[in-house]
């Protein structure tokens, strides 16, 4: 296998050179023969190239990588290891992924994205703490925790050497670096060393930092800062050193530079009152800031850069004083600049004007004499042997020492700030280690290369060759660890670069000689270099320039002028005019030039001694003797002596683009910086090695599909590795064996990966051959049944065809058949109906002719019958109109006296009551009655008409009879006749007659029935406003539900985040009282003296061991006149005078409340009272009386009513008063509001009965003057005559309506009443919601505080809180403790008759029957006293330390195990009780202050110990609820049984004690989370990401040199590996713990609910920060965990806890990583999919999603872009990493005992025996 393998076969991809993108890929189309001149290849525009190959001239093209190691974090990780790889995983890397950051070996490459990312924050320092390098994505904070960690673990000083091109990038990683450190590592004390350690970074951008070219914020200095830490590894100082300050940029800048930000920032300060002194103007209008053509830079505010410059000045000590001469200093350069030199006419002197504004300003400024600079700045003195001479000098030579001297000021005042800052960062303490940052420039070559440019190259050689060294090192280190046979390496040296700058006659040595020349020129000294070193391979000499030379550097060859490297090199500055500026009248002007002493550079002490890097000024005579070279040379030397002391870090930052373009890459610039920062000779160096490294089991894993069936049963992996790779490669030199990996050659792990890519490609084809036959046989099978099925279907068809055609035959002989019957029988049916209809017209002619005949004869019967029935009814008629009569005059003589008697008893009000009574029954009684009359109405009218009919019948008959009897009879029967007429004509008139009674009076019944239904109308409308009113106001209290609703939703959420921050200040609190006690004991063990020491005792009672319980600061408060009082007084009299003080003063304002709400309740009355005397009338009648008597007691009812309402509205607002001015839980809250709406809904219950009944009322009295009126009608119509009735009637109406307007005005004063009282209850609401607004700007005013002050602020605002609770509860105590002593003195008398009593009644038996049996009696008497057993302990004052002791102090938890769960608790609580009982407060304020005290040092004690925390915190818990539940409340004794009631605290309100368990609680539940999560935390990305929980889906990439051994522990312990089921049997223990201890099942949830968000938190974050675990199977493995968490919760019943629901974040992101990731419609689903993901969370993933396979495809890059287009409308938080410690607020709901106290068992492991039952 391996001899057939052939690397330039077809298909086989290529590096080629490109002159535009350095690198060009291609794919071979030919396989190339050795020896062949021509390599045919493919680009990737599938343009063909034939590539021409020789043997020295043009080499074989590098290979390519395979693609799944493509975008590795380290490039050692890559097979193939050369330039182009390099270039194309780093490019790959940083636009593709966004990733900045790569490692290459020992070296973090960091690329500038010219934008703002967010990976920088807290969190994401927390989530690299405590990880190894390889283990997370390489970052600067990965580098920074790699040399923490060393330092710690191998007890030696680390460097962190940060090196590259201006613009790349140096500074700002150097900050980010000293930021971990100063949040890892921050200061064990309040010095706050870690903010002085940042703080230094502004100032020295301000005065080192400035534009050029390449770079707005470009340092032109290099330092190096050392931070020095403790032995505990806590920040306890720092020191800077810096090298070779560009001077020449102050007096100089290029086009489109500046000079150092210091001169703009003062500049755009200069209208500032405090500067007004140094007269600035704009920075064009200075020469030194003006050069570079632009002043400005884009995005960049000077002034409030130099607001934080002077923070930071401030922030590091440097006095107001001392920053207002630094200005100076600055300003006084600028002025020094303008001064205008003019050249004589001589062209050899020079003068001033002396009227040079400039010069006045730089003398002011400087505090020197005018004349004197005047004069020196166009003079100079030389000095002979003989004698002294001025001479004068020309106006360029004054101009050049002008220069000068503004370099040199500037440079003093350099050395001086940072010797200040050094000053600042010192520290006394013990120096254990440091760790130093080296911010130095990196390579440069420009189009003109100076001196500058000569001493940064010399510094990188320097450098290069330590870099190269301990590259060397550590690779030969790693063969030697894994006994390797290692031949040396042979890397570039680059020493005799460096002999040539640095040895003797070199070219600095030969600089320093020509400078101590007379007339020294740089044409002399640039020949000696050519005569000296034009042999040497690094020199060289350009062909066209006789003042240059070349310098073979291992970058690249640089040509460096010679013009100015003398003068830069004397760094000439007259003494003259130093002199002067040593005489100035300024002290911190005269002390920059003054002369100091040499810091010795040896020192006999350990600390670590940190020397500069400049030695400060000397003599003026010595001092410029040392020329700037050998300053630079000495300094660079010392700082290799620190280096080479110390383990380094690289950091090599790179410049992608010259155009400061965000994500653009340019791959020329990209490879310059390469080659010139040592990265390629990194590559270099590995590749001649062993590169590729692998653990035996990550081998094993990744290439087990290589190995035989019995190398993969096999035990003994190593050795199955050896079979495999000694099959595989038959060059035994391409690998090699370690300990504990396999070492590869360059190329290896890409040629197995080809085996393994292979062997998978045929397996697949395989499998590909098996499916697709599969497929062809059911294809096959389908066509046959498919061909059978139409044969089939065809034969049916044609066989239904012929069958159709039969039927059809058929069919027609049928229907022939049908036809012709049909014809005949119509024929017949046709004859058959005309003989029927002949004979149905014969039959019915002769039956109509009978019928006539019948009718004739029927209807002389109707006749006869009529005439006898008229007869009959006419006589009946006249006999019912007689009784009428009679029976109407009756009736009216009885109602004259029965109205008579009405008007006398329509004048009391028990007839109005009884009238008032059968109202409505009458109304539909007369209702039916007019219904029955309109009935009998219409059926007389019917009858009548009837016989009208039947009359005019009759008439006509009698005429025609009359006529026919003419003719036959005689005239006698005539007159008869005629007689009949008559009488039958007067029947007739009297039938029209009573026509007429009955029309006229249905007439006045319809006028009657009229009015009735107008009045009923008006009721109907007046009923149907009443509702309408009723509905409004409904709706209006529906209104005020809904509000109150909304209000008390708010209000929760309010509560909720009050309770957050509560608890937050709690955590803050007690962080701080840690904090306390530290320094207290650290104070006790550094300042110990013999003897008694007192310690302070104004401590609060409840925080320390003091026996005076009513003196607490939280009483005596924050002022500083009770402060005066105390340390006047004493401890004990100050409380009480204090306390009394603000008692009174709590009482003043109190009294004066009540007198302005009392002042406004008698306005209130006295316009009640106004309002109801405009309504009544003065003068009323007796009936008007009587109507006032009833209305008066009708009122009393609904007043009384009305004081039942007050009394529910009285109780609603204490219960919200108690409910706002209580800091209470919010299941008490909930119960307040609950009280609230259920006493406004009985409220307006109440309102809408009494509406109803007012309406019921109204409706009687109307009915009941309607019903009046119809009897006064029915009498008018009686008896007209009597005017008088129906006036006494109509007083009686108007009396009824004004009882009605009476009763309308007490509804309206009703409501008007309830009204008031929603108001008052609403203005509290109001009031409540100031408060919230109050403590909400409180809360705001803290935040923009700084941290102590936050501190600080709030903990007065606590003490002022705390002390008014304390007022009014004192006060409260106060009242019901007089209200005690009445009934104790009442009770003791009762007691004593009832034992006199007891004891005459007991002596009286006694005598009887008593005295024979004495025993019996004292046995009865101890079993009474058995069974009254009230569940109480007593014991003595001086055995409560014993108490504390036994039951706190020295109690475990396995100890009370097999006894009831919070066992301490309970008898805590019983001692209390019997303290309570006997009224001994001092008793009951000593056990529980000793009680938290104790539970406070044991906790302390058992900081990391999870039982005892649980423990303590059910005991905690429960003690807390044994005080509200006996507390005597109501709230808290609904659940009580009645023993429990009876059980009740008798004498004290344990509410402030009951405030300050539930603080404790709290705390303790913060200190049990903390515990759990430190537990847990270790096991959480080895258990959730690590582990295979699935065998054998997780698989292997290969991993690069930050995995080798040197970046891991060296004991080899290292981190413990975990498994999901560790970490779920762990959160069993937790659990098992919190539930025998007794814990409430809702704080269980919370801690479990905790628990889970700190496991999705780190998961995700370690997800998001690692690459080798973004892949599909992680996401099976991570889906199938988290499955496996919840179903954990289900088993223990906790998943209504909330705690799944913190898990979805992290769910999403597993299913996101198994998610298809190619269409649009797959992103679709990916957007709706994450919803718990932000938008950065989701793209970070996408972008680090990696193919453990070559079949497996990576997300490109347009998919992720529509992604983030997708997700723009999100508005979500701009951070990357979730908060590892945010906390949700914690509840303690009350859960009261059903145990009894007076069955509790104290077992006598405890030894309690001291206690007594009682």
């Amino acid at each position: 296998m391996a001899g057939d393998y052939h690397p330039y076969s077809k298909f086989t991809r290529v590096w080629i050179p490109d002159p535009e993108d350095v690198w060009k890929a291609a794919e071979i189309t030919r396989d190339y023969k050795e020896g062949e001149s021509v390599l045919h290849l493919k680009l990737e525009d599938e343009t063909p190239l034939e590539y021409p190959v020789g043997q020295k001239s043009n080499p074989l093209p590098f290979l390519r990588n395979p693609d799944i190691l493509v975008g590795e974090n380290d490039l050692t990780a890559l097979s193939y290891l050369h330039e182009p790889a390099v270039l194309h995983n780093l490019r790959v890397r940083f636009l593709e992924s966004n990733n900045i950051y790569t490692y290459c070996g020992i070296v973090l490459v960091a690329i500038n994205p010219y934008e703002q990312l967010q990976i920088y924050g807290e969190e994401v320092i927390n989530a690299y703490t405590g990880q190894n390098m390889g283990d997370m994505d390489p970052h600067i904070f990965a580098v920074a925790e790699e040399a923490y960690k060393q330092m710690a673990r191998d007890e030696r000083n680390q460097s962190i050497i940060v090196s590259g091109e201006s613009g790349a990038g140096k500074t700002v990683s150097a900050k980010y670096a000293m930021r971990f450190f100063a949040t890892v590592g921050g200061s064990a004390n309040d010095t706050n060393v870690e903010e002085k350690v940042l703080a230094s970074s502004p100032i020295m951008e301000a005065i080192g930092n400035a534009k050029t070219t390449r770079n707005d914020n470009s340092s032109r200095f290099g330092k190096y800062i050392q931070i020095v830490f403790s032995r505990h590894y806590h920040i306890i100082g720092a020191n800077m050193r810096t090298y070779l300050l560009e001077k020449s940029r102050v007096v100089f800048q290029a086009e489109d530079e500046r000079n150092y930000h210091i001169f703009y920032q003062l500049c755009a300060s200069s209208t500032l009152p405090e500067f007004n002194d140094l007269s600035l103007t704009s920075a064009e209008d200075f020469t030194y800031t003006s050069l570079g053509e632009n002043i400005f830079i884009e995005g960049v505010n000077d002034a409030e850069d130099f607001q934080k410059t002077r923070e930071a000045f401030t922030l590091l000590g440097i006095k107001d004083s001392s920053q207002s001469s630094i200005f100076k200093v600055i300003a006084s350069i600028l002025h020094l600049g303008n001064v205008q030199i003019c050249s004589e006419r001589d062209g050899e002197s020079c003068r001033i004007s002396r009227d040079d504004l400039h010069l006045k300003h730089f003398c002011r400024l400087l505090g020197v004499e005018l004349q004197q600079m005047e004069h020196w700045l166009c003079h100079r003195k030389l000095v002979t042997a003989s004698e002294t001479y001025v001479k004068n000098m020309s106006s360029k030579q004054a101009a050049n020492a002008r220069d000068a001297l503004a370099k040199h000021i500037y440079a003093r005042m350099f050395d001086w700030i940072v010797e200040h800052i050094n000053k600042s960062l010192q520290t006394s303490s013990k120096q254990h280690s440091f760790i130093g940052v080296l911010d130095i420039y990196g390579f440069e070559t420009f189009e003109v290369n100076s001196f500058e440019q000569f001493c940064i190259n010399y510094a990188n050689e320097k450098l290069q060759q330590q870099f190269n060294s301990h590259v060397f090192k550590l690779e030969q280190e790693e063969y030697m660890k894994e006994q390797i046979p290692w031949t040396l390496i042979d890397f570039y040296d680059n020493q005799p670069c460096i002999d040539l700058i640095e040895a003797r006659l070199g070219i600095l040595d030969l600089l320093d000689e020509e400078c101590k020349v007379p007339k020294g020129m740089d044409q002399n000294w640039a020949q000696k270099l050519y005569k000296q070193h034009s042999s040497s391979v690094h020199f060289q000499k350009p062909r066209m320039s006789n003042i240059s030379f070349i310098i073979n550097h291992f970058a690249d060859k640089v040509e460096y002028h010679c013009e100015g490297f003398l003068e830069k090199n004397r760094d000439t500055v007259y003494e003259e005019q130093i002199n002067i500026l040593k005489a100035s009248q300024f002290q911190l002007v005269a002390d920059l030039f003054h002369e100091k002493d040499d810091v010795t550079s040896s020192s006999k002490t350990s600390r670590v001694n940190v020397r500069p890097a400049k030695s400060l000024p000397k003599a003026p005579n010595k001092e410029h003797r040392k020329t700037v070279g050998l300053q630079f040379r000495s300094s660079l030397h010392l700082l290799m002596e620190t280096l080479n002391a110390t383990t380094p870090h690289y950091v090599r930052c790179i410049k992608p683009n010259d155009l400061k373009e965000a994500f653009s890459f340019d791959s020329s610039r990209a490879v310059q910086q390469l080659r010139a920062c040592g990265v390629l000779e990194t590559i270099r160096i590995s590749a001649a090695g062993y590169p590729s490294r692998w653990t035996y089991p990550d081998f094993f894993s990744r290439y087990r599909v290589l190995m035989k069936k019995s190398d993969i049963t096999s035990a003994d992996k190593k050795l199955a590795c050896k079979n495999l790779l000694e099959t595989l490669v038959k060059d035994s030199d391409m690998f090699q064996f370690g300990k504990t990996k396999i070492f590869f050659r360059a190329g290896q792990v890409a040629y197995l990966e080809k085996l393994r890519a292979d062997k998978f490609r045929a397996a697949c084809i395989k499998i590909q051959k098996t499916v697709r036959g599969w497929l062809q046989r059911v294809r096959y099978r389908k066509i046959r049944k498919s061909a059978v099925t139409l044969q089939r279907y065809g034969r049916g068809y044609l066989a239904r065809r012929f069958a159709e055609q039969l039927r059809l035959t058929r069919a027609a002989l049928v229907c022939q058949k049908q036809y012709r019957m049909v014809q005949t029988r119509r024929a017949y049916l046709r004859v058959r109906q005309a003989v029927i209809t002949i004979q149905a017209f014969t039959r019915g002619m002769f039956t109509r002719r009978i019928y006539q005949e019948f009718l004739l004869h029927h209807k002389a019967m109707i006749i006869q019958r009529s005439v006898r029935g008229w007869l009959q009814r006419r006589k009946f008629r006249r006999a019912r109109d007689a009784a009428v009569t009679i029976q109407c005059a009756y009736r009216r003589l009885r109602a004259k006296r029965q109205l008579k008697q009405l008007k006398i008893e329509a004048r009391s009000a028990e007839h109005l009551k009884k009238l008032n009574t059968g109202m409505e029954n009458k109304i539909v009684q007369l209702q039916r009655k007019m219904d029955d009359q309109s009935k009998e109405l219409r059926h007389q009218n019917e009858q009548l008409v009837v016989t009208n009919s039947s009359l005019g019948s009759e008439v006509t008959k009698l005429q025609k009879q009359l006529e026919h009897l003419r003719s036959r009879r005689d005239e006698g029967q005539l007159t008869s006749l005629q007689d009949e007429l008559q009488t039958a004509r007067e029947e007739l008139r009297e039938a029209k007659k009573l026509q007429e009674e009955h029309g006229s009076e249905k007439l006045r019944l319809q006028q009657r029935v009229e009015e009735l239904e107008r009045e009923n109308c008006l009721l109907k409308s007046e009923k149907e406003e009443m509702n309408q009113k009723l509905l409004q106001h409904s709706k209006s209290l529906e209104e005020d539900d809904s509000s109150v609703s909304q209000r008390e939703v708010s209000l929760q959420s309010e509560l909720d985040a009050e309770r957050q921050r509560y608890q937050n200040l709690l955590k803050e609190f007690s962080r701080l009282e840690q904090r306390y006690d530290n320094l207290k004991e650290e104070v006790s063990l550094s300042k110990f003296h013999p003897g008694h020491r007192r310690n302070p005792s104004n401590q609060s009672s409840l925080e320390s061991d003091s026996n005076y319980p009513s003196i607490s600061t939280s009483e005596v408060g924050d002022t500083e006149d009770s402060i005066q009082l105390v340390e006047e007084m004493g401890v004990e009299k100050a409380a009480m005078d204090i306390s009394l003080f603000m008692k009174l003063q709590k009482r003043v304002r109190e009294l004066e409340q009540e007198r302005k709400r009392l002042q406004a309740n008698v306005d209130k009355m006295e316009e009640l009272a106004k309002r109801r005397d405009s309504e009544v009338k003065s003068p009323t009648s007796e009936q008007e009386t009587a109507d006032l008597a009833y209305n008066s007691l009708k009122r009393q009812e609904l007043e009384s009513e009305n004081k039942k309402l007050k009394n529910d509205l009285n109780e609603l607002r204490k219960t919200v008063a108690e409910r706002a001015s209580q800091n209470s839980s919010s299941n008490e809250q909930q119960d307040g509001y609950n009280v609230l709406l259920s006493q406004l809904k009985s409220a307006s219950e109440e309102l809408e009965a009494r509406k109803e009944e007012v309406l019921i009322l109204r409706t009687q009295i109307v009915s009941a003057a309607a019903q009046q009126r119809d009897k006064n009608d029915h009498i008018d119509e009686n008896n007209s005559k009597e005017p008088i009735d129906e006036e006494e009637a109509l007083k009686a109406y108007h009396g009824l309506c004004e009882s009605k307007k009476l009763l309308e005005a007490q509804l309206q004063s009703q409501s008007r009443q309830h009204k008031d009282e929603l108001e008052a209850l609403h203005t509290q609401i109001e009031l409540l919601k100031d408060d919230i607004e109050k403590k909400q700007e409180i809360l705001n005013y803290t935040m923009s505080l700084s941290p102590e002050a936050q501190v600080e602020y709030s903990v007065q605002q606590e003490i002022t809180r705390l002390t008014n609770d304390n007022l009014d509860l004192k006060e409260l105590v106060e009242k019901l403790e007089k209200n005690e002593r009445k009934l104790k003195k009442q009770l003791r008398i009762y007691m004593k008759k009832v034992q006199e009593l007891e004891v005459s009644q007991a002596a009286a038996a006694a005598s009887q029957t008593g005295r024979s049996n004495p025993e019996l009696s004292r046995q009865v008497t101890v079993q009474r006293k058995e069974k009254d057993f009230e569940g109480m302990l007593e014991y003595s004052k001086e055995d409560e330390g014993l108490l504390v002791k036994s039951l706190i102090a020295d109690i475990r938890p396995n100890t009370v195990s097999a006894t009831v769960p919070c066992l301490p608790a309970y008898i805590l609580f019983m001692c209390i009780r019997h303290a309570d009982y006997i009224n001994d407060d001092q008793k009951v304020a000593s056990l529980l202050t000793s009680t938290i005290n104790a539970i406070k040092k044991v906790l302390k004690k058992n900081n990391d110990d999870f039982e005892m925390t649980s423990f303590w915190l059910a005991n905690t818990s429960r003690l807390l609820h044994c005080l509200k539940q006996y507390s005597g409340d109501e709230v808290f004794m609904t659940q009580n049984t009645t023993k429990q009631n009876e059980h009740c605290l008798k004498n004290f309100d344990l509410a402030e004690y009951r405030q300050v368990l539930s603080d404790l609680s709290i705390q303790i539940y913060q200190q049990l989370i903390k515990v759990a999560e430190s537990i847990i935390q270790p096991m959480i990305v080895s258990a959730m990401l690590e582990s295979e929980s699935i065998p054998s889906l997780a698989g292997v990439k290969p991993m690069g040199y930050r995995n080798r051994s040197s970046s891991m522990d060296n004991d080899g312990s290292g981190p413990s590996s975990y498994t999901l089921e560790a970490l779920i049997r762990q959160l069993g223990q937790f659990h098992a713990v919190m539930r025998d201890h007794g814990l409430d099942p809702e704080i269980v949830g919370q801690v479990v609910r905790q628990l889970f968000n700190c496991i999705n938190a780190v998961t995700l974050n370690n997800l998001l920060l690692r690459k080798d675990v973004c892949s599909w199977s992680t996401g099976m493995q991570l889906r199938y965990n988290t499955s496996q968490m919840e179903e954990w919760l289900r088993g223990n019943n906790l998943y209504q806890s909330k705690a799944a629901a913190t898990l979805e974040p992290i769910i999403q992101a597993a299913q996101l990583l198994q998610v298809k990731k190619k269409t649009t419609q797959d992103a679709e689903a990916i957007c709706s999919l994450c919803s718990s993901l932000t938008t950065q969370q989701i793209v970070k993933i996408l972008n680090l999603y990696t193919p453990l396979n070559e079949f497996e495809e990576r997300v490109t890059v347009s998919f992720i872009r529509n992604i983030q287009n997708r997700l723009q409308e999100r508005n979500d938080p701009p951070q990357l990493l979730l908060d590892t410690k945010q906390t949700f607020p914690v509840l303690f709901p009350y859960t009261p005992s059903a145990l009894s106290l007076e069955t509790l068992h104290i077992p006598a492991s405890l030894n309690l025996d001291f206690l007594i039952r009682v």
